[in-house]
């Protein structure tokens, strides 16, 4: 297996466990992940949230940690990179407001490089017009922008995740298992025991 070069589109209050978990096991496997956010630095940090699922009729959030950028915004070009990760939580409703980050998003899609998006980082995809005829998870209530952006959504379990083509979705953090799985097949990544 070749080591991929990954990138990370993060902004505050990203979803805690839908940033740190892919980070994490993707650098655990041999890739090199460089998280950044528009406006920051290598160094700078964001602020996370945390998610959580407890009976109500949408999701709980509550401070977690502050996560350090590795890499600057500024700096990163889709041409240097062999895949992008879009996390969920509040960070991509405002983070697809922003036009350079819209096209690095486009650059990944038009190049049909794997993107791996979680919860309501469908939101960047929708808002970068790239969905049209691919099935997409989301957070349940992402799945009004999905279909406005002519996706499909896959209205799948919040423990699962598809892939089409170049792109793979989940729900929420619960798929992470199936999500980082099935993102390493796109990638090639191949883990022998």
């Amino acid at each position: 297996m070749a080591a991929r070069k990954i990138l990370m589109i993060c902004g505050d209050f990203v979803e805690d466990y839908e940033t740190m978990v892919p980070f994490q096991a993707l650098s655990a496997v041999g890739h090199t992940v460089h998280a950044v956010c528009p406006d920051k630095q290598a160094g700078d940090t964001v602020a996370t949230a945390i998610h959580d699922f407890e009976g109500d009729q949408t999701y709980s959030e509550k401070r977690g940690h502050n996560f350090t950028l590795n890499a600057s915004f500024d700096s990163v070009s889709a041409d240097d990179y062999d895949a992008l990760v879009i996390p969920g939580g509040r960070a991509p409703e405002y983070l697809r407001l922003n036009p350079a980050v819209l096209d690095l998003v486009r650059s990944f899609a038009r190049d049909r490089k794997p993107v791996a998006a979680i919860c309501h980082g469908a939101q960047l995809l929708a808002a970068a017009g790239v969905l049209e005829g691919m099935n997409c998870s989301a957070y349940p209530a992402c799945r009004p922008e999905v279909e406005l952006a002519h996706g499909r959504y896959a209205d799948i379990p919040v423990d699962s995740a598809v892939t089409d083509q170049w792109l793979v979705t989940a729900p929420a953090w619960p798929a992470h298992p199936a999500w980082i799985s099935q993102f390493l097949t796109v990638l090639g990544t191949r883990i022998e025991l």
